[in-house]
């Protein structure tokens, strides 16, 4: 594939691909939003507002008429299962959790994980702490948005600091006018945070009053398709995934975060490497565009790529190999449909191809690439949570070349939203329901 070239706003896009732009609109002009905001809800495991585990819901009970009460899915475990090359032991690190998001891993083995309304939890020798951490910065937890991802500082252990990504409320005349941001603090231990400090505000606000419709058949803007992963290279940049909120067709404007992947300095501020920097119409924190909305994100131990999964809309989920100033082709391309049926490309020139791709879809979550010890036949493989609730395990050849994937842990029938190799060697998985959990995955017999 050709790199994506950088020019001014959408004159990188070939005039095909502009008709076909143009061809989308207009197919989608009539289309009511309401039920592809319900299926969205159901593909990415969120309840629609009311329900349990939805903000303003209380925890377990649910809200309306004629709706049943939440209840655990999961037992009590521990599992055992066999896979094609491993027998796996599950177990449940703790519970007790409300739609966990992210997970960070403390040197002593402690976690922090984050719950989308809005709490941060410490689990400490595999109990979960009653008390949340704060403070915290005042967020919007609507529908997906919340409080989202959580990382360590690459000196964590020197510094103490951790960043956490959250959606930004607008004012308060129009507070669905949000936006992604990324947040440090310093955490000593117990329950409090301290110098607590945005490192960036995107520019990604979107929704609430007056926010554009866009084509398609896409949902409404109010509080989907934040992304929001975040990882630090081995260089120690930042990288951050930002969803196209519903409005893909700023996925390709480079004058907005929205559909991006970003990097910056660890306090907000931007290499001057940076693909975009300098150029007229372009934000310089880009670093890739046309993504729709990414909620994996992994470094590679061994390389040191950086490798993204994100949703597509009926199909066309996709895991991605990120390049320096590339496109990924979102809105104009996608293996999977449209939700009104308008046309779209499979692929273009220019545009990068996913190295894996779904349809139906798969829903994905985080993503990691397995060189712990405790597997040893998973080696070099890839490990994705799914939110159609299983672990995807993929297989790569000598050249990198995808060779086979296997679904594991469907019998425990739970949407799983991150996952993380400890340095224990061990993998550990949040699971994405009103009662979540920390499972463990260790070697079975």
């Amino acid at each position: 594939m050709k790199k994506f070239a950088a020019k001014p706003v959408f004159a990188a896009i070939s005039t095909s691909a502009l008709a076909v732009l143009a061809a989308l609109t207009v197919h989608s002009s009539g289309i009511a939003l309401q039920a592809q905001d319900a299926k969205d809800s159901v593909k990415d495991g969120a309840p629609p507002a009311g329900q349990p585990g939805a903000p303003g819901a209380g925890r377990g009970q649910a809200k309306g008429k004629g709706r049943a009460p939440a209840t655990d899915t999961l037992g009590e475990g521990p599992w055992d299962f066999k896979t094609d090359v491993e027998n796996v032991h599950v177990s449940v690190v703790t519970k007790g959790l409300d739609h966990p998001w992210g997970l960070a891993i403390l040197p002593n083995g402690d976690m922090l994980v984050t719950e989308r309304a809005g709490r941060l939890r410490l689990v400490h020798s595999g109990v979960l702490d009653p008390t949340p951490l704060g403070p915290l910065p005042e967020l919007r937890a609507r529908s997906l948005g919340g409080l989202l991802d959580i990382a360590l500082h690459p000196n964590f252990a020197q510094n103490h600091l951790i960043y956490f990504t959250y959606v930004k409320p607008g004012p308060p005349e129009n507070p669905a006018h949000a936006t992604t941001a990324v947040a440090r603090a310093r955490y000593d231990g117990g329950t409090k945070l301290t110098d607590v400090k945005d490192v960036i505000v995107t520019e990604a606000w979107f929704g609430g009053n007056g926010a554009p419709k866009g084509c398609c058949g896409q949902g409404p803007a109010d509080g989907n398709s934040h992304g929001s992963r975040i990882v630090f290279d081995k260089a120690g940049y930042l990288y951050i995934t930002d969803g196209d909120r519903n409005y893909g067709e700023l996925a390709q404007d480079p004058a907005t975060d929205l559909g991006k992947i970003l990097r910056v300095r660890d306090d907000g501020s931007i290499p001057p490497d940076n693909p975009f920097v300098g150029k007229p119409g372009y934000r310089p924190e880009i670093w890739t565009i046309g993504n729709r909305n990414p909620l994996g994100l992994a470094v590679h131990p061994v390389t040191g790529e950086i490798w993204e999964s994100e949703f597509g809309p009926m199909g066309g989920d996709e895991v991605n190999l990120i390049k320096k100033g590339a496109n990924y082709g979102w809105i104009l391309v996608t293996h999977g449909e449209h939700y009104n049926k308008a046309p779209s490309e499979k692929t273009h020139e220019g545009m990068e191809e996913p190295v894996l791709h779904w349809e139906p879809s798969i829903n994905p979550g985080n993503l990691a690439f397995y060189y712990g010890d405790k597997f040893p036949q998973w080696k070099g493989n890839l490990l994705m949570a799914t939110m159609t609730r299983s672990v995807l395990r993929a297989t790569f050849d000598d050249k990198g070349n995808p060779t086979r994937q296997e679904r594991m842990l469907t019998d425990l029938k739970q949407r799983f939203r991150d996952l993380r190799v400890g340095a224990d060697g061990y993998v550990y998985l949040l699971t994405d329901e009103t009662f979540g959990a920390v499972l463990k995955m260790e070697p079975g017999k």
